[in-house]
């Protein structure tokens, strides 16, 4: 779940006062794919139900389709790369109305065999997988596609911009008065840049349209189509690397909150390491910074928004900068927190641990509501901890004991670093 600035879609021609522009629904999920598919080089798998990543054995279609079974039916899916033949059989008979993917690297096929791999070519197996997907995607009812939307205009530098400042960043300016927190983040950026491109991006045009070609897409290959899409393409992963520059990774990390009267010899071991932590964290970023999912909820993801329904302008918008408090947003508005626990399809079971990743202190609104739904961990920052802002306090989240916290700190005011388990099981809302 996470927590960002009340928002709902505006008519085309419309502004959205006191609001930039925002990621559509297609680039939102196209993201979320390639971020998940950069997690697959974890040690361990992070499941999540609507999100999965390929492992040794299953690739991500297969898990979908292991976990929601027929629920799949006229969902659309959205894929970090071309399914192989295996998956896309599967999928196809799911009944699911649309399958998107990244034009990149097709999946490799789970009937591969290494014994037949050309040098510097591909292999016996990828070649006849590459036919039989595309006779799939020709015969098959659902629309097999790829789905990549430009960019509104100014959502780069808007990306770029929250990133820079969002409440982690502004963490590392509180504890680190003298560090340049803006060479900080572009120093993140450009390296985030350089491996997300190098994971995601084909590196020539002609490479690019070799790939195409090979995945019976040539007429991807016409111009200027080409041309837009690659753009399309370098568009998003550099959204991606802001998103990521967000949340630093030098010297800062998630710990759990310790209280003066804690022992921390008895101190249960955290149930994610940092990379998965940090992992889920810009997942809720990248919501963030989304138009919303529509009527489309991530199961345990939520963002803030108006009431379902709800007409352009039909609310007030404006902040506490506003004087007259009957034209402010705060008792309208429906937090992250609240849509996340309003639209969750599975309960919360009492002995297994529900995990909060949200990227701003909960409010005292919410507190109450993540208490009584049995979370147990919070992932988050503490920016606004203790503070009241008079429509909107945070007051309640000191006195939220029963839960773990962790907090994004520095290294350097622990004594060591907690152990991490290398595997582990958990529950989202």
């Amino acid at each position: 779940m996470e927590e960002t600035e009340g928002r709902y879609r505006a008519e085309p021609g419309q502004t959205r006062p006191g609001h930039g522009p925002r990621l559509s629904k297609v680039n939102l999920f196209t993201l979320l794919s390639l971020w998940m598919d950069e997690a697959s080089s974890l040690v361990v798998r992070i499941w999540f139900v609507g999100l999965h990543c390929s492992g040794p054995e299953l690739h991500a279609g297969q898990s979908a389709i292991i976990q929601h079974g027929p629920r799949l039916a006229d969902c659309q899916l959205y894929f970090s790369r071309r399914p192989c033949a295996t998956c896309l059989k599967m999928i196809i008979n799911t009944g699911v109305s649309q399958i998107s993917f990244w034009p990149g690297d097709p999946e490799i096929s789970m009937l591969r065999s290494n014994s037949h791999n050309p040098p510097g070519g591909i292999s016996e197996e990828a070649a006849l997988d590459a036919v039989a997907s595309e006779k799939l995607k020709s015969n098959s009812r659902p629309h097999v596609c790829v789905l990549l939307q430009p960019l509104a205009p100014g959502l780069a530098q808007f990306i770029d911009e929250t990133s820079r400042e969002c409440d982690f960043m502004e963490r590392v300016r509180d504890d680190e008065p003298g560090e340049d927190t803006h060479q900080l983040y572009n120093r993140e950026r450009l390296r985030h840049l350089k491996d997300f491109s190098r994971l995601f991006l084909v590196e020539t045009s002609q490479q690019h349209r070799e790939i195409l070609t090979h995945m019976g897409l040539e007429n991807f290959c016409v111009e200027p189509y080409f041309s837009n899409l690659r753009n399309n393409m370098r568009e998003l992963v550099e959204v991606l690397s802001a998103v990521a520059a967000g949340v630093p990774t030098q010297h800062y990390g998630f710990y759990r909150e310790q209280h003066p009267t804690s022992d921390l010899s008895k101190s249960a071991p955290p149930l994610l390491s940092q990379e998965e932590a940090r992992h889920c964290v810009i997942q809720a970023r990248l919501l963030a910074g989304s138009d919303g999912t529509g009527r489309l909820y991530l199961v345990g993801c939520g963002y803030n928004a108006y009431p379902a329904g709800s007409q352009y302008a039909e609310y007030p918008q404006m902040d506490n900068k506003q004087e007259d408090r009957q034209r402010r947003k705060y008792r309208y508005i429906i937090h992250a927190e609240q849509n996340a626990l309003t639209f969750r399809t599975r309960e919360i079971k009492a002995d297994e641990h529900t995990l909060l990743f949200v990227t701003k202190c909960p409010c005292d609104e919410c507190v109450p509501l993540i208490r009584g739904a049995g979370v147990t961990h919070i992932y988050t920052t503490d920016q606004d901890r203790d503070k009241d802002k008079g429509d909107i306090s945070y007051l309640r989240f000191s006195s939220l004991k029963d839960v773990s916290k962790f907090i994004v700190s520095p290294v350097k005011e622990l004594h060591g670093s907690p152990p991490c388990l290398k595997l582990f099981l958990y529950e989202h809302i």
